[in-house]
């Protein structure tokens, strides 16, 4: 079979196979120490938190640090914090022109970049551990605790703190010696080490009369359908019309070949989608640490409700123009294009080519920013449609796009190390494409 001829040939390279090894021991590691609860809490003792996890904006927390949030573990707070810090950073560098001239200064303003990200990591730790532990102190009975309360909320907001920086250095190891983008795929293994008991809990509530088998496959059939739109979004791209984008030289046409210009679907990739829950987030948050009984915080603490999704799908929308503007840049483009030689048939070069690029980019961006709102509020409708919460999940959301966007770029990484050693690509035809071709790394 080619699925087994294809991981012997993995297992041949030496360097894949070593790269491979070190990625799975890597995961091994993390995941263990999700079962390490903090010191002076009593493990036994956990289960209101685990229900306050089961759904919700806590059940999203719990599912992007693998479960290590409802375990009160030294990994709780997961690598969220380091990926808020990213996000305030390229923001930065829309507004100061220093973190811009840092942006194009290649590797040494790449690692100044990476140091003033550790830098905000730690400070948003410093401020998010001890609501954490507000958190669980009203959750969990006064036995639970068996350590002073001072020194218990001192050691523990420190070691929090260095479980996340733990957690980043991993990531950042996969990435220099493993395969594929370290901090994505322990997001996407904390996302998919609850999918088995999730899908188990699902079948069992079919298997006991709620829908019945039929019921069921009708379900795995509906979200392999999504998976499958999901997987289009991620690799998406257009190309301008052939008349737009035959590239000439002079009075002749180049090569005598007509050149496309690949502009991306969806150019945002996942972070409209992180930008809109980061928001959304507040006021569940609000709701679960304080139990407050506002009729605006309680609507918008229902992920599932009509105004939570509403909003979020309308700031998805917004969030995607807006991050499609700062990464894609029509100046640069129609620059590059007049330097090289080349222009558009009918338009102008400079500022006509600007306008039409700009126009492109606006009339492909918006059905890729509605494709985004829509798997963004899909677990809401699979809830209303009976799916169990836990499962719904799975439906779209963060969790979804990530899960497609790292399981394409590791494969990509993967066929890419095949191929350069005259190995048959892990498909018949055509190549991988990752989240290179069409979604942002996170």
């Amino acid at each position: 079979m080619r699925l087994i001829q294809t991981i012997r040939n993995i297992f041949k390279i030496e360097d894949l196979r070593a790269r491979l090894l070190y990625t799975l021991g890597i995961i091994l590691l993390y995941r263990l120490g999700k079962y390490i609860t903090l010191p002076g809490i009593d493990p036994s003792q956990l289960e209101n938190l685990r229900s306050q996890t089961s759904s919700g904006i806590m059940g999203l927390l719990d599912m992007f640090s693998g479960g290590a949030f409802s375990q009160a573990s030294i990994f709780a707070l997961g690598i969220m914090p380091y990926i808020s810090a990213s996000i305030v950073v390229q923001l930065l560098g829309i507004v100061f022109p220093y973190f811009q001239k840092l942006q194009k200064e290649g590797e040494s303003g790449r690692r100044k970049i990476n140091q003033y990200t550790r830098y905000l990591t730690v400070g948003i730790l410093i401020l998010q551990a001890p609501t954490y532990l507000i958190n669980i102190t009203n959750r969990l009975p006064a036995s639970a605790f068996i350590a002073n309360e001072f020194f218990f909320k001192f050691s523990s907001v420190v070691i929090l703190t260095a479980g996340t920086i733990f957690v980043m250095w991993l990531g950042e190891k996969i990435t220099d010696k493993g395969i594929g983008n370290g901090i994505s795929l322990i997001i996407m293994i904390g996302i998919v080490a609850r999918l088995p008991a999730n899908f188990f809990f699902e079948w069992g509530t079919r298997m006991n009369g709620a829908g019945g088998p039929i019921a069921l496959i009708v379900e795995i059939i509906f979200w392999f359908i999504v998976i499958l739109g999901t997987i289009l979004l991620v690799q998406g791209t257009r190309r301008v019309p052939v008349q737009y984008a035959r590239r000439i030289v002079g009075n002749k046409q180049y090569g005598g070949v007509r050149q496309y210009i690949p502009l991306k679907v969806n150019a945002a990739g996942v972070m409209p989608i992180i930008f809109a829950q980061a928001i959304m987030m507040l006021p569940a948050l609000i709701a679960g640490y304080s139990n407050s009984s506002s009729g605006f915080v309680i609507a918008f603490s229902n992920i599932y409700g009509f105004w939570y999704n509403l909003v979020t799908g309308i700031l998805i929308i917004a969030f995607t123009y807006f991050y499609t503007a700062i990464t894609i840049n029509p100046v640069q483009m129609a620059e590059d294009m007049k330097k090289n030689g080349g222009f558009i048939p009918g338009i102008k070069p400079g500022r006509k080519t600007v306008e039409f690029f700009d126009m492109i980019m606006s009339r492909i961006t918006f059905p890729g920013s509605i494709c985004l709102a829509l798997i963004a509020i899909l677990p809401s409708i699979a809830v209303k449609a009976q799916i169990t919460p836990q499962f719904a999940q799975f439906y779209g959301g963060t969790s979804l796009l990530i899960l497609v966007g790292v399981v394409l770029d590791t494969l990509q990484q993967i066929e890419s190390h095949l191929l350069m050693r005259h190995y048959d690509g892990l498909m018949k035809s055509g190549r991988v494409k990752g989240r290179s071709g069409a979604v942002t790394s996170i």
